[in-house]
């Protein structure tokens, strides 16, 4: 039925034959994170529904997964919902919670084809039901693929993740098993539930916001930015690989200078 509606209301056509910039094969990024924004203004630009926006960026998760696979990304990680997003209206929220199903019921079989292995960050414990089944069994089912990892962070809020990072630590020093010198940047990235993650190396934001809403603080230190204002359901992959090709070439000093600039 939302389909229905969105190709009958349309929207701007897009260049079928935009030309795409030419990237380096040995300089993509390892771990690309997204923050999916503006389906809402996506939805009521063509007078929809809100949820319609949300449907209509499911199908841009797939696409742009599809992308990052093919370029050779090992990491994409996607905002989905964040911890403030119970705010929310409820049905918008109840449709938010029933699109992993959706999306992983539809996409699974691909998903397991191309090799992806599906992850989570976020709170899992106090997702509905439905949609932390639906997340699991589908974490279950790629585990042994060693391609493309999908990372979903899901009712995530880096605050509640780093403070949860300093109370197990905290815990561990209380139980005599580390000492409070002990504690290092290394420490606490271990204690993060990115652990097993290499940090990213370029985050990107459609909508036209330009903020981190929460997302990733600690991980983000030195990571590239890049804004667009390109609505989350007209993101592509030109759009994808326009902002690699920004990222390759920014020169990444993390905190240093250029050797030419110490002579």
């Amino acid at each position: 039925m939302l389909d229905k509606l969105i190709r009958k209301k349309g929207g701007e056509a897009k260049a079928e034959n935009e030309d795409r910039p030419v990237l380096d094969e040995t300089v993509i990024p390892r771990h690309v994170a997204i923050i999916m924004d503006g389906n809402g203004r996506w939805a009521k630009k063509r007078s929809l529904p809100r949820i319609a926006g949300h449907h209509e960026g499911m199908k841009t998760v797939r696409k742009i997964t599809r992308e990052a696979d093919r370029l050779g990304i090992k990491v994409l990680t996607l905002y989905a919902f964040s911890t403030e997003n119970w705010k929310r209206p409820k049905p918008e929220v109840e449709f938010l919670m029933r699109l992993p199903e959706e999306f992983l019921g539809t996409y699974l079989p691909e998903l397991v084809e191309r090799n992806v292995r599906v992850r989570m960050i976020g709170d899992h414990e106090h997702l509905p039901p439905h949609t932390g089944r639906a997340i699991t069994r589908a974490m279950e089912a790629t585990a042994d693929n060693d391609g493309l990892i999908l990372n979903f962070a899901m009712n995530y809020g880096s605050r509640a993740e780093i403070t949860e990072a300093v109370r197990s630590i905290a815990k561990a020093v209380a139980e005599n098993r580390i000492g409070a010198d002990e504690i290092d940047e290394s420490m606490i990235t271990g204690a993060l539930m990115t652990a097993e993650l290499p940090e990213p190396d370029l985050l990107i934001r459609t909508s036209g916001e330009v903020r981190l809403s929460n997302f990733m603080l600690w991980q983000l230190a030195y990571t590239e930015f890049w804004f667009t204002d390109t609505l989350w359901p007209d993101f592509d992959e030109n759009r994808l690989q326009e902002a690699i090709a920004v990222y390759q070439a920014r020169n990444r000093r993390y905190g240093g200078v250029d050797k030419e600039d110490t002579d």
